[in-house]
């Protein structure tokens, strides 16, 4: 399917009021990928507690001196991750995964600039008005929360035990993808093609049943990745000789296996995948199939070769011990389906912000 027919989702009508509203939140939603992925590397590179302060407002900046430098490794030496794993480490070693840990926030930090200014602009432009205002203001406050939610993440992580907790990891990442996705839903409320709706309506049901799975398995993703249950078994389909460990019921109690056993989450998040993958399937075909335009059909096909993908990243990060490229992909893809889930509901069920 051409790319244009794709792309033609977000093509407001030429003189469109619209159109630099689209274009800033796009690139809005663009950067949160972004740091989707680069906090997929921080995480993975073991540089989340590299910072063991937060200044929301005076933290853009790095150590410009060797003294700074010094300073901020003198306080990461009095951490719990660097007295019972790191100590090993020189300055040069942690200036490396001071890096990502810092870009990540620069990253966030960034974002919110890029989404306040225009913001502003555009208000007093009246470019954004009235429910769309609101809409919109709404997103900040959501950004400014994954803030405040990403330092109670890497709190936990600075006490006594030098890991962060898996609940709070689940709970960071989940908001990411949902600020990505409410951003996305605005951009498309804003386009043209808001006024085509597929020929045939498409159930409710469907959009719901792939979202929800989805959002399942991102759940159970970041439990993986906090739980460091990736590394548990190598082998494919099977998970060292079985389809469903027994060990996966080792803990007392069914809600301590659910949440808390990483034998149980890898196993639940490798089943879980083919119920997503048969569930976004279906719902692709259901929205080519009540298609009579190009864009709908695009974004059908999207879905389809992006699950796919995903599933094929999720063996291959699992078969190779979890690989930081292999395992930051499949996190990436996993936003990119989502996103394309989210278009395919929208066009079920058209949808202003103004």
């Amino acid at each position: 399917m051409p790319v244009n027919a794709l792309s033609s989702l977000f093509a407001p009508t030429p003189g469109s009021r619209h159109r630099p509203v689209v274009i800033w939140l796009l690139v809005v939603f663009g950067m949160i990928g972004a740091m989707v992925v680069v906090g997929g590397i921080t995480r993975l590179t073991g540089s989340g507690l590299s910072m063991v302060d937060w200044h929301p407002l005076m933290g853009a900046l790095p150590p410009l001196s060797e003294e700074a430098w010094r300073e901020v490794f003198l306080r990461y030496q009095a951490s719990p991750q660097y007295q019972q794993v790191n100590h090993w480490m020189t300055l040069g070693d942690f200036a490396r995964i001071f890096f990502w840990e810092y870009l990540h926030r620069l990253l966030g930090r960034l974002i919110g600039v890029v989404f306040f200014v225009p913001f502003v602009w555009f208000v007093i432009k009246k470019r954004i008005q009235g429910r769309l205002l609101w809409l919109c203001a709404g997103a900040f406050v959501l950004g400014g929360s994954q803030g405040l939610l990403g330092w109670f993440m890497v709190k936990s992580g600075l006490v006594d035990v030098p890991e962060v907790s898996h609940f709070r990891l689940a709970a960071h990442l989940s908001l990411a993808f949902f600020v990505g996705m409410y951003v996305l839903w605005l951009a498309a409320s804003l386009v043209s093609q808001d006024a085509r709706p597929l020929t045939r309506r498409v159930s409710v049901w469907w959009p719901v049943a792939a979202i929800g799975a989805l959002a399942v398995q991102v759940v159970y993703g970041a439990f993986m990745a906090g739980k460091k249950a990736g590394l548990l078994f190598s082998t494919f389909p099977d998970m060292n000789g079985s389809m469903f460990p027994e060990t996966a019921f080792y803990q007392d109690g069914l809600v301590a296996n659910l949440l808390d056993n990483p034998v149980f989450i890898h196993a639940f998040h490798r089943s879980w995948a083919y119920l997503v993958a048969v569930v976004v399937v279906a719902f692709a075909v259901r929205v080519h199939q009540s298609a009579d335009h190009d864009a709908p059909r695009a974004v059908a096909y999207t879905m389809g070769a992006l699950v796919v993908v995903q599933v094929l990243l999720g063996v291959l990060t699992v078969m190779y011990a979890v690989p930081v490229s292999l395992a930051v992909a499949h996190q990436g893809v996993a936003y990119l389906l989502l996103a394309a889930c989210v278009l395919a509901a929208h066009l079920a069920s058209p949808h202003k912000a103004s």
